[in-house]
């Protein structure tokens, strides 16, 4: 049976700028991993309505998931939840479970509950709330669309809690194999091992270094038994290059 799969939509301007880099991708990838569920795809679009409403559209009629990140703060930018709704064929209004959440958290901190504040409630119809540990104000699910926050301790706070409540698969596995010869020299005898082993990914990652070329071999896999031959077979193959 085959892992599920998903897809990632990084929303904001500040990532296509350069002003921010993003931390999200890799912390959602690692955890995906752990569960066996395959990230099969990112894209990165920028605060524009209809990029984001197309974006959401393709990737969740694609993949079993898709997880965003950013754009569900106070500010006026934050057009993420409205896009969501819009590509979902969701309303979308302040929800009174998300209100009652932000007004008990601000009347704690002795703080105003403004107009700016209340937008973080705007929740679309049908949505469960993703739990916010950090600042309260939650991210939500609607169809197989997990809408979280861009901040990256709220991002992996809300992955936590949302992540326990998918069906995962097998794992997946790798082992790294560093081969001290150049990718022209093992590529025939490393594309016939990946035809052989056509259920593994098998990857090559050159590197230099004191002038010498090399290249690091990625076996994956969800079946550790065919994970093992695999290695077996690569050892053998390069047993004089291997370092």
């Amino acid at each position: 049976m085959q892992n599920p799969t998903a897809a990632m939509l990084v929303i904001g301007d500040e990532i296509l700028s350069g002003r921010t880099r993003d931390a999200n991708m890799h912390h959602l990838a690692g955890q995906l991993t752990k569960v066996g569920i395959d990230l099969k795809e990112v894209r990165v679009v920028s605060d524009d309505p209809s990029a984001i409403v197309s974006a959401v559209q393709a990737l969740s009629t694609t993949y079993e998931h898709v997880f965003t990140s950013g754009g569900i703060g106070p500010t006026h930018d934050d057009i993420t939840a409205d896009c969501v709704a819009q590509a979902m064929g969701a309303a979308i209004d302040i929800r009174d479970d998300a209100r009652d959440l932000l007004q008990a958290h601000y009347d704690r901190q002795g703080t105003e509950f403004n107009d700016a504040r209340k937008r973080m409630a705007r929740i679309p119809d049908g949505a469960v709330l993703i739990d916010n540990p950090v600042s309260i104000a939650p991210g939500f699910t609607i169809g197989n669309v997990h809408v979280m926050a861009g901040v990256p301790n709220i991002f992996e706070a809300m992955v936590a809690s949302v992540l326990p409540t998918l069906t995962g698969g097998a794992p997946l596995q790798s082992v790294t194999i560093r081969v001290d010869c150049g990718e022209g020299q093992i590529a025939e005898p490393l594309g016939q091992l990946a035809e052989k082993f056509s259920t593994l990914s098998i990857g090559s990652y050159p590197y230099q270094k004191d002038g010498r070329y090399g290249a690091n071999i990625v076996i994956r896999g969800s079946d550790p038994a065919r994970l093992a031959i695999a290695e077996t077979e690569l050892r053998a193959l390069f047993k004089g290059d291997i370092s």
